[in-house]
């Protein structure tokens, strides 16, 4: 969390200066109309900005993963860019549409402005020239932001509908280029901001074109088909074995995948609990958490193409330190699952295992899960503490302390609900573990 707090800043903060050095503005206006326009551009370079990077990391680009800890927290910066786009342009739309209405409806007088000077440069000149119809636009262009950015944000509309309506935010963006390219002052081109605005337009337009194509992620896709379904009744978790025909990469303990059961549908994350042998065979378990997963007991069917795209995440168990806490919530035991199985096979001759106590905190118990999950921790010499929430209470900070005298000397893994985890993370670090040693997976695509 903290890498994307800091990049969110440095973001806002790294354009806030280039605005600041390029607008002459900033030490001439004192009236409302020359601090309008002040506003006006500094919240129109904000809100592109933000949404042209947004833009990019809607790519999946593997490559910031180290700098941001994973993709699952590039996500969560690409979604807190669309919330601060969005939230800036709010304000740009304000200061620009109300001071109109404002002057319409004679609260303000709109002080006499000459013919603008004569632009010299063609472009500069043709820009000019399309500055009404730019102005058009791009205030729909917000309009339909606004919308389809709450059709990402509340969670009651269906994975589904969110993919395809997500899916024209990217024709929205180029329509919000072609407004800023147009209406950014000639002035700023000429300085640094200009340069920088330019490459993160263009390489926001690029981004933009590969999404509305279907090239998102074409370079990191595997086909296959599926090998084996096990339903686990008692938890209501589905285990999907995929045997794959064309090559992977590989994939460590931890990392996830997006997989694709039905064109239709479009491709869902899933974190992956295998650990990878080799042979083109990975495993899935899915929990019903909306319309589609729960239908996938009933759909899924051996033999059916599947695609898989990645693999994905920093959620891979290094650290310094010689004792490990993992916490698992519910479908959470996923990743541990998968690093149970490397543990396992890993051959350590005179070498010394990190000792490692899982805890794994279920309402719905399947005691075959359970008990197949006992055998491959015995297997990867790992502690396992099963608590079963209606008979043995929630699982706490007191409860994983007590089970773990030496806890503070330990690093913690987490990968659960958000909320349990976020609790987990501030009791330990009020107690005295150093932030850094909570690795938490923040598994939300919207």
């Amino acid at each position: 969390m903290k890498n994307i707090k800091l990049a969110l800043l440095l973001v806002l903060a790294t354009l806030s200066l280039l605005w600041w050095w390029a607008d002459p503005l900033l030490v001439q206006g004192d009236t409302y109309f020359a601090l309008r326009t002040l506003a006006v551009n500094y919240t129109g370079v904000l809100a592109m900005g933000a949404m042209s990077i947004a833009m990019i990391l809607a790519l999946r680009p593997a490559a910031l993963e180290p700098l941001l800890g994973g993709m699952d927290k590039a996500y969560r910066l690409h979604k807190w860019l669309g919330i601060a786009g969005l939230s800036v342009g709010v304000v740009h739309w304000l200061w620009a549409k109300g001071t109109k209405w404002a002057v319409g409806w004679g609260w303000l007088q709109k002080p006499a402005r000459g013919p603008r000077p004569e632009q010299t440069v063609e472009l500069f000149r043709f820009f000019q020239e399309q500055r009404g119809l730019a102005e058009t636009i791009g205030e729909w262009a917000f309009y339909l932001f606004a919308v389809l950015a709450a059709i990402a944000l509340i969670k009651r509309f269906p994975y589904r509908r969110f993919v395809q309506t997500h899916r024209v935010m990217a024709a929205v963006y180029l329509a919000l280029v072609v407004h800023g390219v147009v209406l950014l002052p000639f002035a700023y081109w000429t300085q640094p901001l200009g340069m920088v605005m330019g490459m993160l337009m263009a390489a926001g337009s690029w981004a933009a074109l590969r999404s509305l194509a279907g090239r998102i992620g074409r370079g990191r896709r595997a086909h296959g088909r599926i090998e084996r379904v096990v339903r686990h009744p008692a938890n209501q978790v589905l285990e999907v074995g995929l045997r794959l025909d064309t090559p992977w990469p590989g994939h460590q303990a931890g990392q996830f995948a997006f997989v694709t059961f039905d064109e239709r549908e479009g491709p869902h994350p899933f974190t992956i609990s295998s650990a990878w042998g080799g042979d083109g065979r990975m495993d899935f378990m899915i929990k019903p958490l909306g319309d589609y997963t729960r239908s996938l007991p009933a759909t899924l069917k051996l033999g059916d193409p599947v695609r898989v795209e990645g693999p994905y995440g920093r959620f891979d168990f290094g650290g310094a330190q010689a004792r490990q806490i993992w916490v698992a919530g519910g479908i959470g035991i996923t990743p541990f699952v998968a690093r149970m199985q490397a543990r396992a096979q890993e051959d350590r001759p005179g070498g010394r295992a990190a000792a490692i106590d899982l805890f794994y905190s279920t309402s719905a118990p399947d005691e075959g899960f359970i008990a197949r999950l006992r055998e491959l921790a015995a297997r990867a010499r790992v502690q396992l503490h099963v608590l079963v929430s209606p008979r043995d209470g929630r699982l706490d900070a007191d409860g994983i302390c007590r089970s773990v005298p030496d806890w503070k000397q330990a690093g913690v893994w987490f990968c659960g609900p958000a909320g349990f985890g976020a609790m987990l993370r501030d009791t330990l670090a009020a107690r005295g573990l150093p932030a850094e040693r909570f690795h938490q997976e923040l598994f939300e695509m919207r």
